[in-house]
């Protein structure tokens, strides 16, 4: 059989790779402690199971469900981001159920690229933005993310020939996998470059709640000032790319309850933005599926209009596990720099394995058990970094780090 070209890129998966190695540390006989993926090992909050379970008794819930059959769910996140980021959103033209948003920023390329088009990505990034480019068949543009930056991009680095051909920009922050945040004289910025390069700007912001009150600024200070802003409303420690872009003129953004309300396998979150940009995915996405079950948007419902006690509680839990394993790591000498936000440690790989993330891991796997993610595997900047996932409680990461010492030393 003949496959189409636009496989070819996708082939090479080094995730695979690891989760291929941990399977080979588990036959060992070594009790693998899996910090290598950033899925929540949180439940979900009672309110959230509750409304899905009693879903499931009604039967006006059991076919499919199209577009119209969704603004409740439309309305309640409009509500939730206008009360969070000060922003009006029209729930009929301006929202659009997910599947996550990895579904939104894979589709949307689809929208925006003709073969050969250009998309100007963040390296290191999340893999789907890059594999939603090669199934458009467009060409990245890779924007590097250094350390001396703050891991921001440098605009004024992207050539001429490249812009001519761009169609669009993908910025996340608070980032994955570097953790990094960008104030919102970034996304200003951002924002005028798109504007004038006719670029649409896609925001991926799955990590809006996961930043840490005490280190959380963006430009406005910190949470005891956040009052004086002057947008109104605003309950976020970091921004969103509308209150750069309020007239929605190129932005679209992407939020999951994946990370703020713990329901990564539920598959739900929702894109929200510019009334073209959404359509456009819209169209896409009525090509590809319906939307998911009843019950799980009135889960989700549930999730942005209910106690917001879970998110606060989740938020302490993340930032007190970076603090014992920053601490555990300093222990060792491996000084790493305090994230500000997520669910992650990036971590600057020591010297001899510097151009080496891949096998630092997979080695790391085999005689330890402790599993991580290759900077390499988000991209070609990503390399000589490794990137922790905080998904377990205080306890075993530092029995983790111990594993650490003992295979550096």
């Amino acid at each position: 059989m003949q496959f189409a070209k636009r496989l070819q890129p996708l082939q090479s998966n080094v995730f695979a790779d690891m989760d291929r190695a941990k399977a080979v540390a588990l036959a060992a006989g070594q009790q693998v402690i899996d910090l290598s993926l950033g899925s929540s090992d949180l439940p979900a909050q009672a309110h959230v199971i509750e409304a899905i379970a009693q879903s499931l008794h009604d039967r006006s819930t059991h076919g499919y469900l199209l577009f119209n059959g969704t603004f409740g769910f439309r309305q309640a996140a409009a509500n939730w981001y206008e009360q969070k980021f000060g922003i009006k959103v029209d729930p009929q033209t301006e929202v659009l159920p997910l599947i996550g948003s990895q579904e939104g920023t894979a589709h949307l390329p689809l929208a925006l690229l003709n073969p050969g088009d250009f998309a100007l990505l963040l390296d290191p990034g999340y893999p789907s933005h890059a594999g939603g480019v090669y199934l458009a068949s467009g060409q990245i543009y890779p924007m590097p993310l250094r350390a001396e930056n703050g891991f921001l991009p440098v605009f004024a680095d992207i050539p001429a020939p490249v812009l001519a051909q761009s169609r669009m920009m993908v910025l996340s922050y608070p980032h994955n996998p570097t953790a990094a945040i960008a104030p919102l004289s970034f996304f200003q910025e951002a924002v005028a470059f798109c504007q004038q390069h006719n670029l649409a700007l896609i925001h991926d912001f799955p990590y809006v709640d996961l930043v840490f009150e005490e280190t959380g600024e963006w430009g406005l200070g910190t949470r005891k000032n956040l009052s004086q802003s002057p947008i109104p409303n605003t309950r976020s420690l970091v921004p969103s790319i509308l209150q750069a872009d309020p007239d929605k003129s190129v932005s679209i953004e992407f939020f999951t309850l994946s990370k703020s309300y713990n329901m990564g396998g539920f598959r739900i979150g929702y894109a929200i933005g510019n009334a073209q940009l959404i359509n456009a995915l819209r169209q896409v996405k009525a090509a590809v599926d319906f939307n998911q079950y009843r019950g799980i948007l009135n889960g989700a419902i549930a999730a942005l209009t209910g106690p917001q006690a879970g998110v606060k509680s989740a938020v302490a839990t993340f930032e007190g596990r970076r603090n014992a394993f920053i601490s555990a790591l300093h222990r060792i000498g491996w000084n790493v720099p305090t994230p500000k936000a997520t669910m992650y440690i990036w971590a600057k790989l020591p010297s001899h394995w510097s151009q080496n993330s891949i096998e630092f891991c997979t080695q790391l796997v085999k005689q330890t058990g402790v599993a991580a993610s290759p900077g390499a595997g988000f991209g070609k900047s990503g390399e000589g970094y490794v990137r922790f996932a905080l998904v377990h409680e205080p306890p075993l990461l530092e029995t983790a780090v111990e594993r650490i010492a003992q295979f550096l030393h």
